[in-house]
């Protein structure tokens, strides 16, 4: 994660860009942004912000040469000198447009800063940064009209809570790379950010490891046990898994098989839709890794352990409790109504 509590924009410019799709023209300042204090404010928070709790980071790639990048050749050329600033943050803006190959992607504005006083891993440094505003909320504008008396518009404007895609590239490298930080909150096309923009990859370490691994199991959920054995036993997996995250600081991908599944049909299943989810997503899943708590915590609040009725009646499993569908949940069917059910033990409601 990264420290803000001391960092300081110093450059700020806005452009807009446009699709190339629809053959439109980007539109581009000369000049940087001149902030009031208040202005200035609001801006350094609502572009810092999402920054603040992300444990994952990226590194750049590129399939010939990592140097021929062009957002990496970009924020280096700015931190070797900060006159080219301005020019730089329109070759950014263009090379965001020339990835706009369909009528899905957005325009909007485009704010580039450079920004003093980033502390990554104690280590203080400078960051570019790159945010693009693709929605637009309608707010009241009131005015004075000609007859002294004071009236309403609707007007657009930009939304102060929260950015719709936005990098932090750091002057700071590993033996990775360079390090990047990105959010997308319009993920309607993420290769259009992730892959065709920036040009990254998660960094290998063990927050990457442990989100490739749930995704993988939540996949694996949806795709495989899902429509094989049911919601009920869909949720008992990723209840097992969560647990078995929580009780080992590191995953052993053997163990983890022996203690999830009992049968070894399920392994087997297991087994080759791991092959088929790294060829498909271009991803390697470790077998061995250390656990990352703070991932963990994320990735768990997006398992669904949900079951849907349709008799407009849902039933709702605690991921943190894996055994307690296998206790108090039964599942069954009735010959004289002709359909299925659910049976709940319990002592009290709550």
């Amino acid at each position: 994660m990264i420290n803000k509590s001391s960092a300081e924009i110093t450059k700020c410019i806005l452009h807009k860009v446009a699709n190339k799709f629809n053959s439109g023209q980007n539109v581009f300042s000369e000049d940087l942004v001149r902030f009031d204090q208040e202005s200035y404010d609001l801006m350094k928070n609502f572009l810092l912000k999402p920054f603040g709790s992300l444990t994952q980071s990226y590194r750049f790639s590129h399939h010939a040469d990592v140097r021929l990048n062009e957002l990496n050749n970009y924020a280096t050329e700015i931190f070797n000198d900060e006159s080219v600033f301005v020019e730089f943050s329109k070759n950014m803006v263009n090379h965001l447009y020339e990835q706009s190959n369909s009528a899905q992607i957005k325009t909007g504005d485009v704010i580039v800063v450079l920004i003093e006083g980033i502390v990554y891993k104690d280590v203080l440094t400078e960051a570019v940064g790159f945010f693009k505003i693709e929605n637009k909320v309608d707010f009241f504008q009131t005015y004075l009209d000609d007859n002294e008396s004071f009236d309403v518009v609707v007007q657009k404007g930009i939304s102060t809570r929260k950015i719709d895609k936005g990098c932090l590239i750091l002057n700071t490298t590993d033996t990775e790379g360079t390090v990047v930080f990105s959010v997308d909150n319009n993920n309607y096309d993420a290769q259009y950010w992730i892959k065709n923009f920036l040009g990254v990859k998660l960094a290998d370490d063990y927050n990457s490891h442990t989100q490739n691994y749930l995704e993988l199991c939540k996949e694996f959920s949806e795709e495989v046990i899902k429509p094989e054995f049911g919601k009920k036993e869909q949720g008992n997996f990723l209840a097992n898994t969560v647990d078995y995250f929580k009780e080992h600081e590191a995953v052993d991908y053997h163990d983890f098989k022996d203690e999830i599944f009992t049968e070894e049909k399920h392994k087997d299943l297991f087994e080759d839709y791991k092959k088929h989810y790294e060829k498909l997503n271009d991803v390697l899943i470790r077998n061995n890794f250390d656990v990352s708590g703070v991932v963990l915590k994320k990735e768990k609040n997006k398992l669904k352990t949900e079951i849907k009725l349709d008799t407009n009646i849902n039933i709702k499993l605690d991921v943190d409790a894996p055994d307690a569908a296998s206790e108090y949940l039964e599942r069954g069917y009735d010959e004289e109504k002709k359909m299925k059910y659910y049976k709940i033990y319990f002592n009290e409601e709550k």
